[in-house]
């Protein structure tokens, strides 16, 4: 009986013991940080990752380096950050800085510092250094260099394909606009008049054609809506010659507005009569030597404005 008893304490006890062994066979996380560089061997310029890692505790705030840290006599191109790993009690933090070198130093260290805040205190931990070597692909003299290898003169020209050359081309468009602008201040009247009277002849030449297909048209229909058409045609061109109003202006008021004239009054009092009233036949030769009337009438006041 106390064979099996103890049989079964001892059963026991290793039940409870075994999964506390992990525990206490666990090294301790290391006391700092730990970088290294991930091959050993470098060429000139060719790209070399060193990676920075610290365990410590949890509630511990460590800061890694950015960009800003000396990498010397490295050059940072970059980096890689991994987030923190907490498990049985220690946090991981894990960092990869992607550097190339251009020195030529044979043997090349490098420790990047890990800042770890203490309330207000900041504290700067450096790892062990971290050494790579380069490798030289010249190759090397022998061991009594005795003599210099001797060189050979190439004076050879090459060709060179031509650059555009911006500087000037920018300072010619410059002086080109300035050119155009000072030619524009100078000659702005002239050529404000010269617009003007381009804008003038066209508007002419425009209201002549459409005036003169409403009179062929109403000597092919005899129709008041045509006769209509071409006084209003005829009202906002003067409108617009004039700059004035007159294509609102009453008949009455329109012949006040170009004094009287006999052209205007005979020709308008005319179409009124075939606008507002019957047109008769024996009536149309009246309408066309309105037509003429104010047609005759509109070049002459043209003629007086572009001059």
């Amino acid at each position: 009986m106390s064979c099996c008893f103890l049989s079964r304490l001892g059963r026991l006890l290793l039940a409870v013991l075994l999964p506390a062994l992990p525990l206490a066979a666990q090294p301790p996380p290391p006391a700092g940080p730990q970088g290294r560089f991930q091959k050993q061997t470098v060429l000139i310029g060719e790209p070399l990752d060193y990676e920075l890692r610290y365990a410590h505790a949890p509630d511990l705030e460590v800061v890694f380096p950015d960009s800003l840290a000396r990498f010397a006599p490295f050059e940072y191109t970059g980096k890689t950050f991994f987030p923190t790993r907490t498990r049985r009690g220690v946090s991981l933090d894990r960092a990869i800085y992607h550097l190339r070198t251009f020195r030529l130093d044979s043997v090349q260290t490098l420790a990047l510092p890990v800042a770890v805040l203490r309330g207000a205190d900041t504290l700067s931990v450096l790892p062990p250094p971290s050494r790579v070597r380069l490798m030289r692909t010249a190759p090397r003299p022998p061991a009594p260099a005795r003599e210099l290898p001797a060189l050979r003169q190439n004076l050879a020209l090459l060709p060179v394909d031509a650059l555009f050359n911006y500087p000037y081309w920018l300072a010619g468009i410059a002086a080109g606009l300035l050119l155009l602008a000072g030619s524009a201040a100078l000659f702005r009247r002239r050529l404000s008049r010269r617009y003007q009277a381009y804008k003038l002849r066209k508007n002419h030449g425009y209201f002549l054609a459409q005036f003169a297909r409403h009179m062929e048209r109403f000597e092919l229909s005899r129709s008041a809506t045509n006769v209509e058409r071409a006084v209003a045609l005829w009202k906002n061109y003067l409108a617009g010659l004039e700059n004035s109003g007159l294509n609102s202006f009453t008949t009455r008021e329109i012949v006040a507005y170009f004094e009287n004239d006999s052209d205007v009054r005979n020709a308008l009092s005319a179409t009124d009569k075939v606008i507002y009233g019957n047109l008769q036949t024996e009536d149309a030769k009246e309408v066309d030597r309105a037509f003429q009337r104010l047609r005759g009438f509109a070049e002459r006041r043209y003629a007086s404005v572009a001059q």
